[in-house]
């Protein structure tokens, strides 16, 4: 099990261009290490989980210039680990959209959710949007898009925002993260691509048919036995794998 903290306090635990990029490499450290199944998300100190993006003056409009927040929700969303967010405090614009890529979320009680976008200038057209109403109903999510009401953990986990409340959200995430430890991995993986295709397309798909089925292809006896006769040159033995 892996715990990655976004560690800026002092900043309301805001992302900003390298936070980005330092949680992408921190997630894929995790989905490339064999020995770590589940990984943990929150926020360093007792008040912030994340309060979105500290957007940074523009210089053009290269991709070079913008943070690659959605390259972050695409991972956390695609990788075929479980990722649980514990939210620690505020999770507010695009931090609120972070935990909800997320799979499983553990609120403290004194979580506070919101969508501020329409009142500071800003909007979240994908991830923020889509995946929310698939989270809590496309009348909650456009509550929650256009009014910027603040949500409690309670009236989070009513709304089904979240899955629990405890007052220590990472102690409890790790508890989870034991306990889908005891799950097969492979199945685990075939269900979290299951639900994230639906969304992704021709990515979700080659995900199904390249990270799960053809993986497990190559470990049968008509993939060895094909990739042999291919080698040398000979008809397959179709005894060897056909029934």
């Amino acid at each position: 099990m892996a715990t990655i903290a976004i560690n800026r306090p002092e900043n309301a635990n805001k992302l900003r261009f390298v936070t980005a990029r330092e949680l992408l490499d921190a997630f894929r450290m995790v989905r490339e290490t064999k020995s770590i199944d589940v990984a943990v998300l929150t926020g360093a100190g007792d008040k912030f989980f994340c309060i979105g993006g500290e957007h940074e003056e523009l210089a053009s409009l290269d991709y070079s210039s913008v943070m690659p927040v959605i390259d972050l929700y695409e991972f956390i969303d695609t990788m075929p680990k479980p990722v649980i967010a514990a939210v620690n405090g505020y999770a507010v614009g695009g931090g609120n959209v972070l935990q909800v890529v997320c799979d499983l979320t553990v609120a403290a009680p004194h979580a506070i959710f919101r969508q501020v976008g329409p009142m500071v200038g800003s909007f979240d057209a994908g991830y923020g949007t889509w995946y929310l109403e698939e989270t809590i109903g496309r009348r909650r999510a456009k509550e929650m898009w256009y009014l910027n009401r603040k949500y409690t953990a309670e009236q989070a986990l009513d709304m089904g925002l979240v899955n629990d409340i405890a007052d220590d959200p990472v102690a409890h995430a790790h508890e989870i993260a034991q306990t889908l430890r005891q799950r097969g991995p492979f199945a685990l993986s075939a269900l979290k691509t299951a639900f994230s295709g639906r969304h992704s397309g021709v990515v979700g798909q080659a995900r199904i048919a390249h990270d799960l089925l053809l993986t497990a292809y190559r470990s049968t006896q008509e993939a060895d036995e094909m990739s042999q006769s291919f080698e040398q040159r000979r008809e397959p033995d179709r005894a060897r794998f056909h029934r």
